[in-house]
């Protein structure tokens, strides 16, 4: 059975890439003691400086002792694990055959999460008689600054134990959102990706510049979404002003059912982003890491407007 608060439990992270080294984080910031597998040992040795830079601002660098890093699952001391969470390279006969293994090593009473950004843990728990307590567990880039995690539940997912893991991360003063069918893209990324399409769409027809896209979202309604989500807004605004403009608007809206011409592509070119120097924009190193400082400043500061409404942090030590 999962541990009732994180700071009475022992996790496990496998892969310390930059997605699992943050959700280290963020069970470290609960109290968790973690224990991170990864096979590179540059990875390995990077962990402890990652995790204590960003523990440092919430007063919990000495939490960072709470994280130790692992070669191998076999060096793992699996009795008691509560949560084990799965951040490997989005390949599906590689998650697969990663949770196999655990169905092996890992005690009956451990919960085993895939951090799956597209496969439905269906999918990947597929014949494993592990499927009852096997959960998708979605953080989001970058998981110790973004609140929200999906818990979402594959067909013979056991749905107290998903519960449980809803509270489990709210310890970690993380934002769990339960996601009851196991669709492509959970909640948050069929929004996103709606949301996308329309975007793209219009840079296609020459409706809009890739920047004044960008600054639409995020000074428009992305700027008020900060406060209140679709939903809330619509009572905000009147739901007869909403239901007569979906009417107007939604006949018109993109249905493509392939990726903008825009994306294809840069894609084609292998101008894709930050990673090639090329995408939308031109980057250099010494524009990355100021984009990247930027980014997560504004970020640290969201969490800061919305630390009200957000899980608090467990001052246990």
């Amino acid at each position: 059975m999962i541990a009732s608060h994180p700071s009475q439990a022992r996790t496990v992270v496998v892969g310390g890439g930059t997605m699992g080294m943050d959700v280290a984080i963020v069970l470290a910031r609960g109290g968790s003691q973690v224990t991170v597998v990864e096979p590179d040992a540059a990875k390995r040795q990077a962990l402890a400086a990652h995790v204590r830079h960003n523990l440092e601002p919430l007063g919990m660098a000495h939490r960072t002792e709470r994280v130790q890093a692992v070669a191998d699952l076999a060096d793992v001391a699996w009795p008691n694990v509560s949560v084990l969470i799965e951040c490997i390279p989005e390949k599906l006969p590689l998650k697969q055959a990663l949770f196999a293994q655990l169905a092996q090593l890992a005690d009956p009473g451990t919960l085993l999460c895939s951090n799956s950004s597209s496969f439905p843990i269906s999918a990947i728990a597929q014949g494993l008689p592990t499927a009852e307590r096997m959960l998708g567990l979605h953080f989001f880039m970058p998981a110790h600054l973004v609140p929200l995690v999906e818990v979402v539940l594959g067909p013979q997912s056991n749905v107290q134990e998903a519960e449980q893991l809803c509270d489990f991360m709210r310890g970690c003063a993380s934002v769990p959102v339960l996601v009851r069918k196991d669709k492509p893209g959970f909640l948050a990324n069929r929004m996103q990706h709606a949301l996308a399409r329309e975007a793209f769409a219009l840079i296609d027809e020459g409706v809009a510049t890739p920047e004044d896209v960008d600054a639409a979202v995020r000074f428009g309604f992305g700027f008020r979404f900060l406060a209140a989500g679709p939903v809330m807004q619509r009572d905000h605004a009147g739901l007869e002003v909403h239901t007569a403009a979906a009417a107007s608007m939604y006949p018109s809206l993109a249905v493509n059912a392939e990726p903008a011409r825009v994306l294809q592509e840069r894609v084609a070119r292998g101008d894709l982003g930050m990673k090639t120097g090329q995408g939308f924009f031109r980057w250099t190193p010494e524009t990355q890491k100021a984009e990247r400082e930027r980014y997560d400043r504004l970020l640290r500061q969201g969490l800061d407007l919305l630390a009200s409404e957000l899980p608090p942090l467990n001052p246990l030590d």
